[in-house]
């Protein structure tokens, strides 16, 4: 991926800097899209993962949806063309703004994670008159077996509609005049790469799917959230594995005639595609370890200080005999580190690193924290 010319030009850019591969980008896209079609599923865009407007574009073009969390992203959805009937909004705490704007957008649905929410929807659609479609977010109390941060599917996390609450819901279904119930949806959590995960989760939807038409409710819509994780060890798996992921679902997934069935997908899709280009700043040595103080930081990364997350790192400029260092940032928080103990060439100032697979929640979550800058970003295809 980065050949001695490349490096050259890279050398040449101000850093820290965002670097985006759209090949990598667009076999992604690809590959899932292929995966997908057999099954007739519908992907929708976490723009979450990364809002840039580049990888915006690309997406959009692909003929993918999106999957929107705050009223500014379905806004974002709507100005870059994104199908108003492809846009979907979730999120646990939607203010009034935020529902108005997404009612005047007509999208397709709003995944609804409290009856206070049903009821706030309701209110406002019908002071103009609309019917809006909705979704019930269920929590299927399913262990995504992540970091406790990213798991969102069980009972004690404060997302979806519990189980033992169905039933008051349901009853006060038809007091909701300006509410059209389509389906039910779910997201349990983030980087899963267990494939018996969704697994369960289809089971379990299998079962809500058999409660709800006991009940007489009609379910053409069913959205199983995302969650696929990628391969943040091994970087030169640039693709996720959307065939098992999508097989897993089919396999297990009792479809009904008629229902359409969605899915919400950010890192995987976007995750591989981008890194984060940074220069040594200082070698400090100390009496047990040494330590690489780089530009880059948890303003333009925060996965490893948020999470305690591993990125691979990379020292592109040196060949030299390995020694082990912690990869630090220059913020003034311990937590800002990118790895410790890490082997790599004999590492000078101003030698450039590559801390990889930054692609997804990378740019989009950068903070100017210590008034910092924020970091700028360069296309494989423009540089």
């Amino acid at each position: 991926m980065y050949s001695p010319e490349l490096i050259n030009r890279l050398k040449e850019v101000s850093t820290p800097f965002y670097y985006y591969d759209v090949d990598v980008l667009k076999k992604s896209l690809e590959t899932a899209l292929k995966a997908s079609s057999k099954y007739s599923y519908h992907i929708h865009y976490a723009i979450k993962a990364n809002a840039n407007p580049r990888i915006l574009e690309i997406i959009k073009d692909y003929g993918f949806g999106a999957d929107c969390v705050s009223g500014n992203e379905v806004t974002t959805a709507v100005e870059f063309g994104f199908p108003a009937e492809s846009i979907a909004f979730a999120g646990v705490g939607k203010t009034d703004r935020e529902i108005n704007t997404a009612i005047d957008a007509d999208i397709s649905a709003f995944h609804v994670e409290s009856v206070a929410e049903l009821e706030v929807i309701n209110e406002l659609a019908g002071l103009k008159n609309k019917v809006v479609n909705v979704a019930l977010r269920l929590n299927p109390n399913v262990d995504a077996k992540t970091h406790e941060y990213i798991t969102t599917g069980l009972s004690e996390n404060k997302f979806g509609i519990n189980p033992w609450e169905l039933d008051g819901l349901v009853a006060k279904l038809p007091s909701f005049e300006n509410l059209n119930m389509i389906g039910i949806h779910f997201h349990i959590g983030s980087q899963i790469l267990d494939m018996t995960v969704f697994e369960e989760l289809a089971k379990k939807v299998n079962s809500l799917m058999d409660w709800f038409e006991e009940k007489g409710i009609k379910l053409p819509y069913i959205n199983l959230g995302g969650g696929l994780g990628v391969d943040y060890e091994n970087t030169d798996n640039l693709i996720s594995d959307f065939e098992s992921y999508f097989k897993s679902i089919n396999d297990h997934l009792e479809q009904r005639e008629g229902q359409s069935i969605h899915f919400e997908l950010g890192r995987s899709l976007v995750g591989t595609c981008g890194d984060l280009i940074s220069k040594v700043l200082y070698i400090k040595n100390g009496l047990e370890k040494n330590f690489v103080i780089a530009d880059a930081g948890m303003t333009d990364l925060i996965r490893p200080a948020l999470y305690k997350s591993s990125h691979k790192v990379e020292n592109l400029t040196s060949d030299g005999v390995e020694e082990k260092y912690d990869v630090v940032g220059p913020v003034c928080e311990s937590s800002d580190t990118f790895g410790k103990n890490l082997s790599l060439p004999l590492t000078k100032r101003g030698d450039l690193l590559v801390i990889k697979t930054a692609g997804a929640y990378g740019q989009v979550m950068a903070s100017k924290y210590n008034l910092r800058d924020i970091a700028k970003e360069y296309y494989s295809d423009e540089i």
